[in-house]
Parts: C-alpha cells; structure tokens; sequence
C-alpha cells in the first residue's frame, strides 16, 4: 500500500493509516522541498527498510507523474538515500549490503520454527537460517508466537534453488505485526552477502525466489557495498482516503464530515504486487 501526501504527516497519524489498511507495509511519500521523503510501517510498528514497499512507491511516483520524465527518483529515508531507476526490465533498488556473521545458538529459535537449527547468522535486525533443501523451506511451519518471542525483527530461512533459482527464502516477522512477509526486500540484501560468501554460491548475480502463500521471484545484483534489486508492480487499486481534522460530532451529522483546512489534504493510496504484468489473453 502507498499513500501519496500533499503535505508532510505526524507519525501517529501515519501508524493509525498503517494500522487501518492493515497490510504487511504501508509506504508514505511526500515531497519536502526538493527531496522526496518515504517512510515504512506495518499494522504495529515503523521500519528502518523496506524493499517492496520502496518499489511500489517508486512504481506509484511514476503511475502518478510525480517524476515528469526522470528515470530516477532518490528516497530520504530513515536508513539514508535509497535510490530507484526505471529501466526496460522493471524497477531497480540501489539498498545497502547487510552483512551476515556466524552466532551463537539463539534459545528457543529450534522450537519455534519446528525444525533442528544446527547453524543461525546475524544478520542487521534479523537472524538468517540455512536449510538443507528447498522443500524443508517451502514446508516449514513455524510458530508465529515463539517467534514473535525472539528479540530480533525477523527470521530468514533459506536453502539452494535449483536449475531456474540460485535461493529460496522466507521471511517470518510477528515480533512487528507480519506472521509471514510475502516478498522482503530487506531480506535479499542479507541473503546477497550470506550467497556470495565462502558458504554460498560465491556469484555476485542471482535470482531468488520466496516461497510465502503469495510468492516473489527477485533478481539480485551485488556491487560494490550495495544491492541492487530489480523487480515490477502492478496497480491493483487506486482511490482517495479522505482526512477529517477532528472526528465527527455526536450525534453524527453529515456535515460534520468534512475535510479540515489542517487536515494533510488527499492522499493516494495504491496498493502493487510484485508480481509480473501478465499478457491479456489471446
């Protein structure tokens, strides 16, 4: 979900949006001066990256014409300038690698994922798991409140593809309201590293698959001290919420509903998979 605003909103206001819409992230983006400003939330709390959700803001700026003819547009963020460009292919992100070190066995992250953890990795906010085939990740059920138990934002479970998929993973986040994300950004910046490492693929270029309900295939490109992601969106729905300054008087009245002068105006919200734009039948 992506609210576009006229005017720069409170935070608690856009975690009450956030909690209203009830997807996995809601994306608010506004300008402020000549900068573009984007910020992240769940039904519960903010986030410092979001990888899907920062594609379908930049898929939304450009639905909307807020870029007129730019290919690329830069994001102040809470974790520094993220930038997107538009190429043939789709959308590419430009995120920060996050690397992956050895840990110690974490209490209790065996029991909640159901299965033996015989190695875990940090990995930023997250823990990263390694396990021995994809069918052990596409099958996993894992307890979302044990999980939600652990003291990190999310785990990363993955395992080798196969001839079309470098990786599989999965992302399970209920610590801060996402039993399982569909397809995680974020995530593939840590996978990067954890591929391309002496354990790994030790390639530089990939292609993922996360294997949730919904499921996401990303192309995963590392350079440097960055990831870059490449994906598509597709508007599924366009519409305006409507901000009321005050709530309404008691006992209702019509006129009561109204915007505000105070009021951050209109605000635009889509919502885009990341799935592929599919032919139209023949």
């Amino acid at each position: 979900m992506v609210c576009l605003l006229d005017s720069p909103p409170e935070t608690e206001w856009m975690q009450q949006v956030a909690a209203e819409m009830n997807a996995t992230e809601t994306a608010f983006v506004w300008r402020e001066f000549n900068e573009v400003r984007l910020r992240w939330f769940t039904p519960v709390t903010e986030v410092n990256l979001c990888g899907h959700a920062t594609l379908a803001a930049a898929h939304a700026l450009r639905e909307e014409n807020w870029l007129r003819d730019s290919l690329t547009v830069r994001f102040q963020t809470r974790s520094g300038v993220l930038v997107a460009e538009y190429e043939a292919a789709g959308i590419r992100l430009e995120f920060p690698l996050i690397p992956v070190a050895l840990a110690d066995p974490v209490p209790g992250l065996a029991e909640a994922l159901g299965v033996p953890v015989p190695t875990v990795y940090t990995a930023g906010e997250d823990l990263l798991v390694p396990l021995p085939s994809r069918a052990a990740v596409e099958t996993l059920q894992p307890d979302p409140a044990r999980i939600a138990e652990i003291p990190v934002r999310g785990v990363i479970v993955t395992a080798r593809g196969d001839a079309t998929i470098d990786f599989v993973s999965r992302f399970f986040a209920p610590r801060i309201g996402i039993p399982e994300d569909p397809v995680t950004g974020s995530a593939h910046c840590a996978l990067a590293a954890y591929w391309s490492g002496p354990g790994g693929l030790r390639q530089r270029d990939f292609v993922g698959w996360q294997a949730s309900k919904r499921g996401g295939r990303v192309r995963v490109r590392i350079r440097g001290d960055k990831v870059h992601l490449l994906g598509t969106a597709v508007t599924v729905a366009a519409g305006e919420l409507l901000v009321l300054s005050a709530p309404p008087a008691e006992p209702f009245e019509p006129t009561a509903r109204r915007e505000g002068p105070s009021a951050p105006a209109r605000v635009r919200a889509m919502r885009p998979t990341l799935r592929p734009r599919q032919n139209p039948p023949q």
